[in-house]
């Protein structure tokens, strides 16, 4: 664990010490090689983004996300779900991009959410379905950006005002069950960066 915050402290320039991807990555490699997911989720980030001395690569990013996404660490589960979506660093697969989008939604995810949600609007992996794309767009709604939010919007037009009234229900009642998870933990903070896609 001490790896892991010492690599935490480099990336964000913590506790005195200057910003250092290149220390980053060395600690973060150190902690994920132990087997801790959120450890391997920012090596993947740092394989994604070419941070430190690494190079891009989808494939590697690919392999440290899906460590920590088989642990069920919520972000790497989406970031996971990106790359199948994408193509990145592995063919393109929607059903394989839609079931971790999902199981990253189902912890409280936003933009998973919203992702989900597009992706049963329009039968990308998943049964085209209104309703569940309405259910998802409505709770990932902190993530929406114009495109899902018309989605949304087009979803719920396909439904009755006594549908959407009970959809908007079903989305409280998975907030108040989920309210420790929901939109990333106890702290409230959404974690989405700002270059994300939903779809």
């Amino acid at each position: 664990m001490a790896q892991l915050n010492l690599g935490l402290a480099y990336a964000n320039a913590l506790g005195g010490l200057p910003t250092d991807y290149t220390q980053a990555v060395y600690w973060f490699r150190k902690a994920a090689e132990k087997g801790y997911a959120e450890a391997q989720y920012n090596l993947g980030d740092a394989y994604a983004n070419g941070l430190g001395e690494l190079p891009m690569d989808a494939t590697q990013a690919l392999y440290w996300y899906r460590k920590a996404a088989e642990q069920g660490y919520p972000e790497a589960q989406y970031a996971v779900g990106k790359l199948y979506a994408n193509g990145q660093g592995v063919p393109k697969n929607d059903a394989e991009a839609a079931g971790w989008l999902r199981k990253a939604a189902e912890q409280g995810i936003a933009i998973a959410q919203a992702s989900l949600g597009v992706r049963h609007f329009y039968g990308l992996g998943v049964p085209k379905d209104e309703t569940e794309a309405y259910f998802w767009l409505n709770l990932g709604t902190s993530a929406l950006d114009d495109t899902a939010r018309s989605v949304r919007d087009k979803a719920g037009a396909k439904l009755t005002a006594t549908k959407r009234l009970q959809i908007q229900e079903r989305c409280r009642k998975w907030q108040a069950a989920h309210s420790r998870n929901y939109e990333g933990g106890e702290d409230g903070v959404v974690r989405v960066s700002a270059n994300t896609r939903v779809f």
